[in-house]
């Protein structure tokens, strides 16, 4: 994943990841429903599949109405990801599921694109608010509205949110950083084992 210069056109706020109202499809939905009805100028885009096993799953029946609502455009399953993020100017992520540290985010971070997802576990370790994005209260979809808005009338927050973004997945998320912070843990272990003796 590298930076990229922001696309032309319309800002573009994307939601990756699986469909699922507890990743906060619904806050999403809800949000662009917020923003069509201010008349405000932004495509949502939605990238991922229905997870049928999922009683937290939205159906197609779903996507295609808000389609035909021109609420969303939607990409489904994509496998290149550093072009969908390239394409896109906020990206966005309103969970309230039990996350670890969602991929989308590392992902953005590292794309340099600012971030707006919710104030909650695993997603508040990649973005740092009024830094690297903006967090927003799990489920409140005119908080996550309004935060977009404020990405969307300001090209110049967008570019240091991004930038500061790229910058701390490198230096915290990098794979090398987390090879290495993994081997040290169990290079200890080994040596608490081994201080022990035998068993």
């Amino acid at each position: 994943f590298q930076e990229s210069p922001e696309p032309p056109g319309a800002p573009r706020v994307l939601f990756a990841g699986r469909l699922l109202r507890d990743k906060g499809v619904d806050t999403f939905i809800d949000a662009a429903r917020i923003l069509q009805a201010r008349g405000t100028v932004v495509t949502f885009v939605l990238c991922g599949v229905p997870d049928p096993d999922s009683p937290s799953s939205v159906t197609a029946d779903d996507i295609v109405l808000w389609v035909n609502e021109g609420l969303i455009e939607y990409l489904g399953r994509q496998t290149d990801m550093p072009g969908v993020l390239a394409d896109s100017h906020i990206v966005t992520l309103p969970s309230r599921y039990g996350e670890g540290v969602p991929l989308i985010l590392l992902e953005a971070a590292a794309a340099g694109k600012p971030i707006v997802t919710t104030d909650w576990p695993g997603c508040r370790e990649v973005v740092e608010h009024e830094v690297t994005g903006l967090l927003t209260p799990p489920g409140d979809a005119e908080a996550l509205a309004d935060a977009i808005t404020r990405l969307i009338q300001s090209p110049g927050l967008r570019v240091a949110y991004g930038k500061a973004a790229r910058a701390k997945a490198v230096t915290e998320f990098a794979d090398r950083r987390v090879f290495a912070d993994v081997t040290k843990v169990y290079q200890q272990l080994l040596e608490r084992g081994t201080s022990r003796g035998p068993c």
